[in-house]
């Protein structure tokens, strides 16, 4: 396969019926904004094509558009149940000891109350430590650099969602 050829799993959802790829889409971020523009703009050649589709149409969400997008996301410490890629996200929180979740649960509505939205991260990789410490940096954010952090933070974990779309086997 050459670097050009298009991955199996982007293949199969370039083709998905609408209905079917929005709902993939979807799952991987709540923005119907984000979604329906990279919907718009199948078939994709490449992942870096879809990756880069994604990147732009995040840049151009609106306020209500990022925030259906955040509202999709559960609070760090608290995955969402019988979501595997909510679990898997957050794994660094899941040997915190209870000390370091009730102070994440603590900061969390914190952060909530100051922003009107739940703290979001880019978890994959981050432990337990690394994500209180980063809500307790943020938390002093102006509300208009915290939604720019967020518009990132979203944009790196749309792009692992989708690698995950795009690379799986049949």
């Amino acid at each position: 396969m050459t670097s050009t050829s298009t991955s199996p799993g982007l293949a199969r959802f370039n083709v998905l019926e609408e209905h079917a790829a929005l709902a993939v889409l979807l799952e991987a971020c709540a923005s119907t904004a984000w979604a329906r523009r990279l919907l718009a703009a199948r078939p994709y050649a490449t992942a870096e094509d879809l990756y880069a589709t994604s990147d732009a149409a995040m840049a151009g969400l609106t306020p209500d558009d990022l925030a259906e997008a955040m509202a999709g996301h559960p609070p760090i410490g608290r995955p969402k149940q019988g979501d595997p890629a909510s679990a898997r996200e957050q794994r660094g929180m899941a040997g915190a000891s209870e000390e370091l979740k009730a102070e994440m649960l603590e900061l969390n509505l914190a952060y909530q109350e100051r922003f009107g939205h739940v703290f979001l991260i880019c978890a994959t990789g981050r432990t337990g430590e690394q994500m209180r410490d980063a809500v307790k940096e943020r938390i002093g954010n102006a509300p208009e650099r915290e939604r720019e952090i967020v518009r990132t933070e979203l944009g790196k974990i749309n792009r692992i969602r989708l690698a995950r779309i795009v690379e799986e086997d049949a």
